[in-house]
Formats: structure tokens, C-alpha cells, sequence
């Protein structure tokens, strides 16, 4: 059985996932909407001959026979389109983050009720070298009773993007939901509990401020920690910097509990290393008995790293999907979860601005 696919936004991280679809069996991309000229073009050169091209979304759903649609369009789109592909019925594939404001979630959690097909969120890091290996080892009890978790990804800038939408907190939702949100649901999934207080301090200290678009200087931050508590009694820990490049690994995923400490390490994209060359990433296990700490290579499939900037893990995400549409079941990364790691950012964004911690599941940041 072939899955067709509709691809709505073809730009960076839309042409990752066309690279990756075409290594799924059993998947064909049939149509793309873009608004973008020279982005239309990249992505219809890599999803191949035979591809409906359209400028604008609404073209599309009205002529494409698509079984799924996959969204990687900029985040202040997300909710709109998302809006119309729930009246439309057919299963989708939205990357993160999915709304950018909580009047956004609101509207789309209640229009979620409506919904009549699986609606994933793209969240690749789940499926990261290290990181799914972590989530392995911590629900076969490897780590004993689970007390803390601790996550630091100290990278690079923002990259460029069309219209610079990403430089704005108004189009993007901001650094901690744009970027972090990753960080967030990774939280809510190794505790298996609700966050119930974060607090945050951060800026923009570094990155963006000598650039104007239209005569506005980017607003997003590029450095923070947050603290997250959980209603199990869990404390976990976010620390992002988007100034350090030199950093040997991007990622740092820590796992900490009565028996052992395990952690995920995983490098930044090999296109932006000196050399070009990827990284491996790394699996340790530090046991309280012995005192000794051992560290696991892991190593990907170098035709998955060729495929874009996740190491591997957009192809297995498409994978995944692509089983839930052929064989049915629940999506791994549901709506609400996409929903409340959203509400974490922007709770950890407005606990910056008020300088005190801010209530999560109560008042304002509350989304059913």
C-alpha cells in the first residue's frame, strides 16, 4: 500500500522531509504548496517528476488526492492551516511547534475535538541517537526511581530563513517555544508527569543584534535556564546557549535517579563542523554501585546523515508515521502533546519577563 503525500511548506526543514519520504518505502509525495518561488523549486527538484506544484495551500486541498499532508511551514501559519486540515479529514504530520501563542492552543485544542484522523506532531528529537537509547534504558527501570532531569543543547544561531520569521518572538512564539519545545516534550515523556511551576532567566545577549529587517531589530532570545517542576516530585533543568559553536556536542540529555545517571550525547549537524565531517553520538551509563561510568558509541547510517540536520531521526520519525497509516494505531507525539510543550515555552518566556516563576494548568496557561 502507497501513502501519497501533500507537503505544505518546502522550505529548510520541508526539504529535510522530502529527502527522508523518499527513503520510506511504501510513501510517494504527489503535491506541494509553497508560497516561495525559489523554495517551490527546491522542493519540487527533490521530490522528482510527477509533483503537483501550487503556491497556495487552499489550491491544493482543493485538487490533490493525498492520503496525508505534512506541514513545515513557518510557525505563525501552523494554526491556520491547521484549522482547515482538520474540516478536511485526512491524517497529518505538523512539524513543531504547532501553535505559537496560547490563544492559538486554545482555539486549536478546542477545534481538535472535531478531528476525525490522527493528528502527529513532528518532534525528531524523540528519535535521535542517544536520546532513544535513553528512553529505552529509563523505562526498563535502568536508572532506578527517577529524581532529575537535566538537559543542556549549546549550538549555533538561528539560520536563515524566508521572510526571517524566525527572528521575531511575534512569528516564531519565541526561542523557548521555537527552539525548545523539543526540550519540553523530551521532559513531560522521560518523567511521565505534568509540569506544574517553571521558572526561567534569560536574553538575547549575543546573537541577531546588529541585524534589522524593515527597520526591526530581532527580539529572541538566545541564552536561558528554566526549571521545571513535575507533579510526581521530578525537578528538571534547561539549559540553552545559541552562542557556543564549538561546542563537541549540541545535545546533552541526562536522566538521574536512585540507581544510575544516563545520558544521551549528541552532536550538532556535521555541515557546520570545520571539517564537514559528522560526530557520533554517545550513550553513558554512570552506576552509583560501582562508581564507574561506560560510554557507548553509537554511530548512524551515513545516507540518514546525508539526509539533513537531526542525525537520522526525520527518517524514523517517517517511518513510524508512515506505519500508522498503513497498519493504524495512536500517533507517538499526539496533539496535546504538542500542545503543552508549547505552553512550557511560553510559560518559561513570560517567567523571564515577570521575574518569578509562573503556575502551569491554572489560569492563563491552561489549554484543554
Amino acid at each position: 500500500m502507497t501513502i501519497r503525500y501533500a507537503i505544505i511548506g518546502s522550505g529548510m526543514m520541508g526539504q529535510e522531509h522530502i529527502r527522508n519520504l523518499a527513503l520510506v518505502e511504501d510513501a510517494k509525495i504527489v503535491a506541494i504548496a509553497e508560497p516561495d518561488a525559489a523554495m517551490r523549486a527546491a522542493g519540487a527538484a527533490l521530490a522528482g517528476p510527477g509533483v503537483a506544484l501550487h503556491a497556495d495551500m487552499r489550491d491544493l486541498l482543493g485538487s490533490t488526492d493525498a492520503d496525508a499532508f505534512l506541514v513545515a511551514s513557518p510557525n505563525h501559519t501552523h494554526a491556520d492551516i491547521l484549522d482547515r486540515l482538520i474540516d478536511d479529514g485526512r491524517p497529518v504530520l505538523i512539524e513543531k511547534p504547532v501553535v505559537k501563542d496560547l490563544a492559538q492552543a486554545r482555539r486549536i485544542a478546542a477545534k481538535a475535538r472535531e478531528a476525525r484522523a490522527p493528528i502527529w506532531v513532528a518532534m525528531e528529537y524523540r528519535y535521535m541517537p542517544g536520546v532513544s537509547r535513553l528512553l529505552e534504558e529509563l523505562r526498563a527501570g535502568r536508572s532506578g526511581e527517577l529524581k532529575m532531569v537535566s538537559i543542556i543543547e549549546r549550538r549555533y544561531p538561528f539560520l536563515e530563513k524566508v521572510g526571517s520569521w524566525n527572528r521575531f518572538n511575534a512569528s516564531s512564539g519565541g526561542t523557548l517555544v521555537e527552539k525548545c519545545c523539543h526540550f519540553f516534550d523530551l521532559m513531560r515523556l522521560m518523567t511521565g508527569s505534568e509540569p506544574v511551576r517553571v521558572q526561567s532567566i534569560g536574553g538575547q545577549a549575543v546573537n541577531h543584534l546588529d541585524e534589522r529587517y524593515d527597520g526591526r531589530v530581532p527580539d529572541v532570545l538566545d541564552h536561558a535556564f528554566t526549571l521545571v517542576e513535575f507533579a510526581n516530585g521530578v525537578s528538571a533543568m534547561l539549559e540553552l546557549c545559541m552562542f557556543a559553536e564549538g561546542s563537541h556536542f549540541q545535545e546533552r540529555v541526562s536522566a538521574i535517579g536512585t540507581s544510575a545517571l544516563l545520558e544521551a550525547r549528541v552532536p550538532g549537524p556535521g555541515r557546520f563542523e570545520p571539517d564537514g565531517r559528522h560526530k557520533n553520538a554517545e550513550f553513558v551509563v554512570a552506576r552509583r554501585d560501582t562508581r564507574a561510568e561506560t560510554v557507548e558509541t553509537i554511530e548512524v547510517d551515513p545516507e540518514l546523515l546525508k539526509r539533513g540536520d537531526h542525525h537520522g531521526s526525520t527518517f524514523i520519525q517517517h517511518q513510524r508515521f508512515n506505519r500508522m497509516l498503513r497498519e493504524g494505531g495512536e500517533p507517538d507525539v499526539s496533539l496535546s502533546d504538542g500542545l503543552k510543550a508549547v505552553v512550557m515555552g511560553l510559560a518559561a518566556q513570560e517567567s523571564i519577563l515577570r521575574r518569578g516563576s509562573v503556575d502551569i494548568g491554572t489560569g492563563d496557561y491552561r489549554v484543554e
